[in-house]
This record gives structure tokens, sequence and C-alpha cells, in this order.
């Protein structure tokens, strides 16, 4: 006679809790380092005037010069409206709203502005600046919105020559 050999026939169970220990940990870190990173994009344009044309002798072309010495507000035509020297190290970002304000009262139809940035100032110094050309904090109605001043910034290289001129009087 022969011999059954019965096998044992088991069910084993499957050990996922190395799997949900790891599940637990590296969910929330990957959730923390994807929602907060945002990109922003900031449209330029850059001077320059299509073939053929000519600007109008009575238009104002506003720029602002930003080197480590200061900031320049400037006319094409009539030269320096205000040097703003540093202050304390640090740009005068302050004065270059107030002088801008001054400026977009008595032209309300201007929009765009340039911009000549020195190679000598670092990335955030161009953005605080771009940020400053394009519109200041308003109340209206007890509430502060975003009051427009150039929101059309286009960007130049600064003369590497440029400095300061003499101190400038107000707007």
């Amino acid at each position: 006679m022969r011999r059954k050999h019965r096998r044992l026939v088991s069910n084993p169970e499957l050990d996922i809790t190395p799997f949900l220990n790891l599940m637990i940990v590296l969910v929330p870190v990957l959730l923390l380092g994807m929602v907060f990173s945002q990109i922003r994009m900031i449209e330029l344009d850059f001077p320059g005037m299509e073939s053929g044309e000519a600007p109008q002798a009575e238009e104002l072309r506003l720029v602002v010069a930003l080197i480590p010495q200061g900031l320049e507000v400037l006319d094409s035509e009539r030269g320096v409206i205000r040097t703003l020297p540093l202050i304390e190290g640090e740009q005068d970002f302050d004065g270059l709203r107030e002088t801008l304000k001054q400026i977009k009262k008595r032209v309300p139809e201007k929009t765009d502005i340039v911009l000549e940035v020195s190679p000598d100032i670092d990335y955030q110094t161009l953005v605080t600046a771009m940020d400053r050309l394009r519109s200041y904090p308003a109340v209206v109605a007890a509430s502060v919105v975003e009051g427009e001043l150039f929101p059309d910034v286009a960007l130049a290289d600064a003369p590497e020559n440029r400095t300061l001129s003499g101190e400038g009087e107000g707007a």
C-alpha cells in the first residue's frame, strides 16, 4: 500500500507593516515639499523700435537707473528728474515710489518705463525695483488695493560708467 503524503496547505499572510510604515513617513514629506513652491512670471518688454519708426519729440521717456550707488529717475529730454542715493546701505525704494507717484499725477496716461540695471545689482533688488515701478499700495474704502504706476517695464543695461548725478530736487 502506498502512503499518501499530504502536503500542508497553508495560507501565508502577507506582512505589510513595513510598507505602511514607509508610506506614513513618505506621504507627508512629499506633500509638504510639493504644494508650497510657486512659479511667478514677470512679463518684460525690451527697449527698441521697429525699423523705420522714429520716436516723437514730445513723448516722455521715463528711465530709472538702478546702480550700486543708488537710483536715478531720468527723462529723455530734460535729463535727471531726481537722484536717490543709498540710505544706510539700502536702495531708497520709498523715495522712488513717491517720485513716480508725482510723475503719474502729471502724466496719468503713461504706462511704460525703462529700468536700466547695472550688472552689479543682485536679482532680489531687481525684482523689488520692478515691483515698485509697477504699483503702490493705496487705501480705497477702508481696504488696501494696488494703485497702478507704470506696469509696462522694459529692461536695459545701464552704462558701465554710470554714476549718480548731483542731488536732484523733487519731481
